[in-house]
């Protein structure tokens, strides 16, 4: 299978979701659940056409179908939302709020404008706010007629037990070596073999973890960050270096794409890390966790930030403690 079709790399949870269209019993509700990076937004979109497809006709744009409603991040006000209008990149709101839920259910009154179903993805279903999740359950407990829904989650644990009871779940895998490869050579075939290299043994089977490792050239980054978690920076002088090669005024995605390596790193450290040294990576994991959540709407320094980063990583460095 071409490695740009949307579901490329998840073939079993596309079959899965075709064979459930052909056998009209089809579930209501479905989870799309797995790490970042696995697709699950492209393929979200690309179920939802191909739920709304009306038999004979070629597979229409999810973006433009009236049969396919979609809840995401809003833009945060009204300067971002005329950066989005005008194609620049754009800060979102935090959650995914009540008011937009509502509206689709207010939507869901009628039938469906094109065909006998529609679709509505929400994506992420994490990042609802209570209000909305309640509003939510209720369509679920009773959706309309021909109403499918699709949640993106990336941590199903974070959904109440009663939306998860609800939902039949595609469970995305990550991609092989050679999977990520053949993204990183179509995505960004100006990448060098040790950029590619780099970001495939970061990415944890992502393909768009990596792809952001070679897009913001955190190749430097990833051997310094390495380099700390190997032996410690007890002199400061690695952290040091993080700092200037992360530079004074990087982009806001190239700190989230950092954090999110950082993590990374921390993660294929785990297994050959003996008991005592695993909970210090562990720890340093859920630090790292806590500042990813908060990044996208704190306004941290940079400079602090990844030296925030650099100290979690020290922490956990071996063969001793060496945050510094």
């Amino acid at each position: 299978m071409s490695a740009s079709a949307p579901w490329f790399g998840q073939e079993a949870a596309w079959q899965e979701w075709t064979a459930a269209i052909a056998s009209g019993r089809m579930h209501h509700a479905w989870l799309l659940s797995g790490p970042k990076g696995l697709g699950k937004r492209s393929f979200a979109r690309a179920a939802a056409a191909e739920l709304v497809r009306l038999p004979g006709a070629p597979v229409p744009d999810p973006l433009a179908h009236p049969d396919i409603h979609l809840l995401e991040h809003l833009p945060a006000n009204d300067d971002e939302a005329r950066k989005k209008a005008e194609g620049k990149p754009y800060q979102t709101r935090r959650n995914i709020t009540v008011d937009q839920v509502r509206a689709m259910i207010r939507r869901l009154a009628t039938k469906p404008t094109l065909g006998e179903r529609r679709a509505v993805v929400v994506d992420p279903a994490d990042d609802l706010e209570k209000s909305a999740v309640n509003a939510l359950l209720k369509a679920l407990e009773e959706p309309p007629a021909g109403t499918y829904f699709l949640l993106v989650t990336h941590q199903p644990g974070r959904l109440l037990p009663t939306i998860r009871s609800r939902c039949r779940v595609l469970r995305f895998a990550a991609l092989s070596e050679d999977g990520l490869d053949a993204v990183l050579l179509r995505e960004a075939p100006h990448a060098s073999a040790a950029a590619r290299a780099a970001a495939i043994a970061a990415a944890q089977g992502s393909p768009g973890m990596a792809l952001d490792f070679v897009e913001h050239d955190l190749g430097a980054i990833h051997q310094l960050m390495t380099r700390i978690l190997q032996s410690g920076d007890g002199d400061f002088a690695l952290r040091g270096a993080l700092a200037e090669e992360i530079g004074a005024r990087p982009a806001r995605d190239r700190q989230l794409a950092a954090l999110e390596l950082a993590r990374s790193v921390l993660v294929r450290e785990l297994g050959g890390a003996s008991r005592a040294r695993q909970q210090r990576i562990i720890a340093a994991h859920a630090a790292l966790a806590r500042l990813s959540t908060q990044a996208p709407t704190y306004n941290f320094d940079p400079g602090l930030l990844i030296m925030e980063i650099g100290g979690l990583l020290a922490s956990a460095a071996m063969p001793r403690e060496a945050a510094g």
